[in-house]
């Protein structure tokens, strides 16, 4: 069945419970990292999944909570034994970023060899099986992708919001969605993130089945009884849940 397996669920802040969020595509064309915060190699691990079998890394953007287990990463999968190619999706500004981070990590032949690919705002990814990733811009304060990962059978249509803002361009992306994974960063509006307000708002506008919030913090955000109350005043009739580490969401 496929599935998102959540990383980490938190803030560019670590709780205790919580490390950056970041997460796992697993289903066809995957496995899909999506985003490399913290320790991403032994998080796959006890994920369940096999770090070396990974298809890809998709980079939503280049603030650091979101890519500062990549070098690390890249290191184990070679060190490991990783030798065939590993290909990186990202907005140019975002795989420059990463590429001067890498060169200075000197991590030369400690790493597999990387197959850079540069996407463009509104740009498909083709994964197998009839499954393709849709790409949007978000209202970030760098330049940030959202993702619609979408099948070709009723309800297999899941929506990641990355680090965003309310925003024209995902409320469309998730028009429709079965399951929207959405920031919830700030306890209120605040420019480049979304409130568990605003989140219930865009998940109610675009008619989705079932909101998941993620980059969220019951230290920096809100208590979590507080968050689902907030969903709930927005309005969303949906159903609707606190991401959890590990936590494996279905379509």
């Amino acid at each position: 069945m496929p599935r998102m397996i959540l990383l980490g669920t938190g803030t560019g802040v670590p709780d205790a419970d919580r490390e950056n969020t970041h997460m796992v595509w697993d289903a066809p064309g995957g496995p899909l990292l999506i985003d490399a915060g913290g320790s991403t190699y032994q998080r796959l691990l006890r994920a369940g999944l096999n770090p070396q079998q990974l298809q890809g890394i998709l980079l939503t953007h280049s603030h650091c909570d979101h890519i500062n287990g990549l070098p690390g990463l890249l290191f184990s999968m070679r060190l490991a034994g990783r030798t065939d190619p590993l290909p990186i999706y990202g907005l140019a500004s975002t795989l420059h970023l990463v590429q001067a981070i890498l060169a200075a990590f000197a991590l030369e032949k400690y790493q597999p060899p990387i197959i850079w690919n540069e996407l463009s705002p509104g740009q498909e990814i083709a994964l197998s099986e009839g499954w393709r990733i849709h790409t949007a811009m978000t209202a970030h304060s760098r330049p940030c992708l959202a993702l619609r990962i979408e099948g070709s059978g009723p309800n297999e249509v899941l929506c990641y919001s990355a680090d965003t803002e309310p925003c024209l361009e995902v409320a469309a992306l998730a028009q429709g969605a079965a399951v929207l994974i959405h920031e919830a960063t700030t306890p209120a509006p605040f420019p480049g993130h979304t409130s568990p307000r605003q989140a219930g708002e865009v998940a109610q506008a675009a008619g989705v089945g079932r909101l998941v919030l993620v980059h969220y913090s019951p230290h920096w955000t809100m208590p979590e009884e507080a968050v689902l109350a907030e969903v709930r005043v927005s309005g969303y009739t949906g159903v609707a849940e606190i991401g959890r580490e590990y936590q494996v969401v279905e379509m």
